[in-house]
């Protein structure tokens, strides 16, 4: 295969060669012809198409005039593709053929200096003497070995735009940025930019499995063929790595965390190692979920128990079977004693016992443990949103350095909205670690357009108060808050097989802005929906005000027709998909949705106020006071703490029972408005892109009914009450709602 093929990526030669992707979608029964060309969504949002504006086009071919990439390493030269690829798509052939000229006529002359210089003091002597007459020597040593430089300098040849970084993955980065710049229209002008990441480790988790079924993935099947590695690699793989790097997230954990213990044989770790050598160029380490009980299954050993010298030595040896393999390994990620899994819970020990076991394995060759507390059991008798802090806190401090805790955003479980976890500020010895939910397992699949960026910066900005005010959730996981030595932000992907990598074009924003954030998270959800849309589909200033508009209430918009004013886990049985408020018959208690809503006659909300479970005892003062009062909890979160009757009077001055059916009338309603806007944007947006968001959205429009009827339906029996006047009254029946059964739908086990 042709080499500039593999470094560029597939999409890169095909536009360079003119060819078109017969990718047929269609709009309707009524569309006549298919759509044989256009913008399918494979590019995300690295399109790199030239910019329409003439003006604007000639003032950044003056701005960067040539390029020059110095050093030798395979990192510099996946910059050097990406930017001979990207500059002449953005700027045209003018600015490629100003840049091979100046090549040509300077070839051999050191003292010829090009306007856009990328590299590392170590690699370039123009970079290297660029820092010192500019006095940027300690800056750029603040940067680390991730960060970077762009800065617009006055040297002796001229004014000289520098990308500078101590590490050539740090000019990498950098050089993305300076590309994001060109790409959004953004002034690049009198340059200074001081960048490093706020989090040590930004990984993706891919929850899937050796046989390429993805568990709670809605975007098709696994991007990873481990059949057909390691030997077959598709360019998928290096396009992937592409996407990663450009927003700044340097890790993936490969596998399910129910993990199958086959991932740890040697056939298997040079299929690993294969992804491994195709991602390190980009700076993106590869990671493992484990089986806890790997020694029995693969070993042979009697015990898995952490303390047992023998099975210590058979994890010393499997860690120095992979370093050897893979010498940049990240390290394991482990869900133990969790639904099912084994643990050191099986042999009486403890997480950190279980965790530091690993963590001494690992340890010599720097890698580290991201043990999970997703953790609940029936017979601990104790309310499932309290466990995990039950758990953990008790632990604090007895992990070993090397050891981060991944905590999901909320106590119960990637709902579509949930306090944060009260774990978050209460363990200050031991390093937190987040895990948010980029597919939306409880927000309708990858046909609900649902931007997940307000509910991640909603999060990140709450106050967990754990060292006063200003102690946000972002400062405990950044490790800044208590000064803990190692931090991280994991993403439970939603990247499959289907050309648009995520099922739904804009649901691709989901994982830029997870890779934005877990960069920076003092930036703005708004602002990187901006960025997304004008990446990935126009920079028409009308389409990126409406549809980044769109984006920012969608997630709200979701809130409401599913699950409004605090109330969480009503979906069916399963998959997950579509309501199931009635559900009662589960293998257990707390997976049924009628354990958390607990309608009655007398109201609806579960109560963990001090009168009930007391989970708010778990919160720091004054949250924990806060929530224990309905008249002091928000809104948005009042049935989570709160059993209440359906006459309590609302802010609004509604009963809540009104108020409760007005929620899901409005997000309906919301949805319907969307759907309406996004089609007064056609011909404004490629077609491909385009249809696509309109066949979802008529699913959606479908579904959000769907869920307000049934559960203002269901909800009805209970309360007794008539649905508010103005209001149109559900369509269907509460049985036939009851009886629709789905045993195929993506993402089940």
């Amino acid at each position: 295969m042709n080499i500039r093929f593999r470094k560029l990526g597939a999409v890169a030669f095909l536009k360079r060669y003119s060819l078109i992707i017969a990718t047929v979608f269609f709009a309707s029964a009524s569309q006549a012809q298919p759509i044989l060309s256009g913008e399918d969504g494979y590019r995300l949002w690295l399109k790199y198409d030239l910019i329409s504006d003439a003006e604007l086009r000639s003032n950044y071919v003056k701005a960067i005039g040539s390029w020059r990439v110095d050093g030798n390493s395979i990192t510099s030269d996946r910059i050097r593709s990406e930017l001979d690829y990207a500059l002449p798509s953005l700027l045209g052939e003018k600015v490629r053929e100003q840049h091979l000229n100046n090549l040509t006529a300077n070839k051999g002359d050191s003292t010829h200096v090009p306007t856009l210089i990328i590299g590392t003091p170590s690699s370039s002597k123009t970079i290297a003497t660029a820092i010192r007459s500019a006095k940027l020597t300690r800056q750029l040593k603040a940067v680390g070995d991730e960060g970077y430089l762009i800065k617009t300098v006055q040297l002796k040849n001229g004014r000289q735009l520098l990308v500078a970084a101590n590490t050539d993955v740090g000019a990498l980065y950098g050089s993305f940025h300076l590309l994001r710049l060109v790409q959004t229209h953004s002034s690049i002008v009198d340059l200074d930019i001081q960048q490093q990441p706020a989090l040590d480790i930004r990984i993706l988790n891919h929850w899937d499995n050796p046989d390429r079924h993805v568990e709670r993935g809605y975007a098709g099947q696994s991007i990873w063929d481990w059949h057909k590695l390691p030997d077959y690699q598709y360019q998928r793989y290096y396009d992937y790595a592409r996407a990663n790097a450009s927003i700044g997230i340097n890790g993936t954990v490969l596998n399910n965390v129910n993990a199958n213990p086959i991932m740890l044989t040697p056939e298997y770790l040079a299929k690993v190692a294969s992804l491994a050598d195709i991602f390190r160029p980009y700076g993106i380490k590869v990671y493992l979920s484990i089986k806890f009980s790997s020694p029995q299954l693969l070993g042979g050993l009697e015990t898995s128990d952490p303390l047992n010298k023998n099975v210590q030595k058979w994890w010393d040896e499997k860690v120095k079977e992979i370093y050897t393999t893979i010498p940049d390994f990240g390290g394991f990620l482990v869900k133990a004693n969790s639904e099912g899994q084994p643990g050191p819970g099986d042999f009486g020990r403890t997480h950190a016992e279980g965790a530091n076991m690993l963590a001494d394995a690992l340890a010599p060759y720097k890698g580290v443990v991201m043990w999970r507390a997703f953790v609940y059991a029936n017979e601990k008798n104790e309310e499932r949103s309290k466990q995990a802090y039950s758990e953990f806190k008790p632990l604090d401090g007895k992990f070993r350095d090397n050891v981060l805790v991944q905590v999901k955003n909320g106590p119960i479980d990637f709902q579509p909205r949930e306090p944060f976890s009260p774990l978050f500020g209460a363990t200050p010895k031991t390093p937190l670690m987040m895990e948010f939910q980029i597919t939306q397992e409880y927000l309708g699949f990858s046909t609900h357009l649902a931007y997940l960026g307000p509910l991640y910066e909603e999060v990140l900005r709450s106050d967990t108060y754990a060292k006063g005010e200003g102690s946000s959730v972002a400062k405990v996981i950044d490790g800044s808050l208590f000064n803990n030595s190692i931090s991280g932000m994991a993403g439970v992907a939603n990247i499959g097989s289907d050309r648009n990598w995520t099922g739904h074009i804009i649901l691709q924003a989901n994982w830029y802005v997870f890779g934005r954030l877990s960069w920076d998270h003092s930036l703005s959800s708004q602002h990187i929906a901006e960025e997304w849309v004008r990446m990935t589909l126009s920079t028409d200033s009308l389409v990126v005000e409406k549809v980044t508009a769109m984006m920012m209430a969608s997630r709200e918009q979701v809130v409401n027709y599913m699950t409004p004013l605090g109330l969480h886990h009503l979906m069916d049985t399963g998959h997950h998909y579509g309501p199931g408020p009635w559900v009662d018959n589960l293998g257990r208690a707390d997976w049924t949705p009628v354990y958390y809503h607990r309608a009655d006659a007398n109201g609806i909300g579960f109560d963990r106020s001090p009168t009930g479970v007391d989970a708010v005892s778990q919160y720091h003062a004054p949250l924990k006071e806060r929530f224990s009062k309905p008249e002091t909890t928000p809104e948005n979160l009042l049935l989570w703490f709160h059993h209440l009757a359906w006459d309590y009077t609302m802010q609004s001055g509604h009963s809540l029972w009104d108020e409760l059916v007005r929620h899901y009338y409005k997000g309906a309603e919301d949805v319907a408005a969307m759907q309406e806007q996004w089609l007064n944007l056609e011909g404004k947006i490629d077609p491909l892109q385009f249809n696509q968001v309109k066949m979802a959205l008529e699913i959606q429009v479908k579904e959000a009914n769907w869920w307000r009827d049934a559960s203002v339906l269901y909800f009805q029996t209970f309360s007794k009450r008539p649905i508010p006047t103005g209001l149109t009254p559900p369509s269907g029946t509460l049985d036939e709602f009851k009886t629709r059964k789905f045993p195929y739908a993506p993402g089940s086990g």
